[in-house]
């Protein structure tokens, strides 16, 4: 699988990229057997990149991917992680729903200092069972997560001392790159405009359906050399299953101007001869800003079917006709919460 260049980092990852929220147990249990099987499944399709966090089951995801790549040669792998959570443990039974299906015994709290980013790159080492962490992502940081009031105090503790703790963990060669693992455009914007990252891991901001990221984001990323890793390609499914009863978008049930909207891009991409999966998963590579794709399930089988469709490449001029049912998704409320 070709590769691509982290920011102006010489960290080269492949094109398409596993994220394993999923086998920590996102919406349904995703077994040890079953995870490795994903993990091989995506090994075996060329994919080198797989992205994982302490979030994705509470340790489960990490203890999965640590398990897994412990048996790859150490120079065909890149992997990434988050910081900005640190896990404790709670008594069996107490863990809150956070959508995580039989996760690991722990809660988490925020932390986006400098001393909760060291704690947490160590609590990761010791989860994955691996000496080495290639990017890592400052998760869920932004409005997006916790409202305005409390991000502000949130990305002041980050912009003031956790920022430092990335750049020196770069300096020591501890990592080869870091940014953002994010679902909104807004944070990016803060942090680039007061700090030099390489990378932002953005979910269902540049897709098919929603370009929030294409009319300030990319811009900014070109000129400040930021790579971009897309996720939520699909757009939490809606753009997987099309515009079916209980269709998803944003982890919500789709509006009715949403699914309208998709309902357009059926007939688009129907006209053309392919699925509306096709193009929603080529799309955001056709952008030399965005350094990889990445793709997320718990699931062997949905590796295989998603990965062919990466092939064959779609010819440029089918983009122009989904272009008006594209949506900028509306700034959210201060109360606005995303796990």
């Amino acid at each position: 699988m070709k590769t691509r260049r982290i920011g102006r980092t010489e960290l080269e990852v492949t094109e398409v990229s596993f994220g394993a929220a999923a086998l920590g147990g996102l919406y349904r249990a995703c077994p040890r057997e079953q995870a490795m099987e994903t993990l091989d499944a995506a090994w075996d399709s060329g994919i080198r990149y797989f992205d994982v966090a302490p979030w994705y089951g509470l340790g489960l995801g990490e203890r999965h991917v640590g398990d897994f790549l412990r048996g790859k040669p150490e120079s065909e792998w890149v992997l990434s992680s988050k910081v900005g959570r640190l896990l404790r443990p709670v008594p069996t039974g107490t863990v809150p729903d956070y959508s995580y299906v039989d996760p690991l015994s722990f809660d988490a709290d925020y932390d986006y200092s400098y001393d909760g980013i060291m704690r947490s790159v160590e609590f990761s080492y010791a989860r994955l069972g691996l000496n080495r962490i290639d990017i890592l992502y400052v998760h869920d940081i932004g409005g997006y997560t916790h409202g305005a009031a409390k991000n502000a105090v949130y990305l002041k503790q980050f912009l003031d001392t956790g920022i430092k703790a990335l750049e020196a963990l770069k300096k020591t060669g501890a990592i080869k790159a870091f940014g953002l693992g994010v679902n909104e455009v807004p944070v990016c914007l803060d942090v680039m405009r007061n700090a030099d990252i390489d990378c932002i891991l953005m979910a269902g901001r540049y897709t098919l359906l929603d370009r929030s990221a294409e009319a300030e984001l990319l811009p900014l990323c070109r000129k400040k050399g930021t790579s971009l890793v897309v996720g939520g390609v699909f757009n939490s499914g809606i753009l997987a299953t099309g515009a079916v009863a209980g269709s998803n978008f944003d982890y919500m049930p789709a509006t009715e101007e949403v699914l309208a909207k998709v309902r357009g891009m059926e007939e688009v991409a129907k006209k053309n001869g392919v699925s509306l999966a096709a193009p929603a998963l080529q799309f955001a590579l056709r952008d030399p800003v965005v350094s990889s794709v990445l793709i997320g399930t718990g699931k062997a089988s949905s590796v295989a079917r998603n990965m062919e469709l990466f092939s064959p490449i779609l010819p440029e001029t089918i983009y122009p006709e989904f272009d008006s049912f594209t949506l900028v998704a509306p700034p959210l409320g201060d109360d606005a919460v995303r796990v």
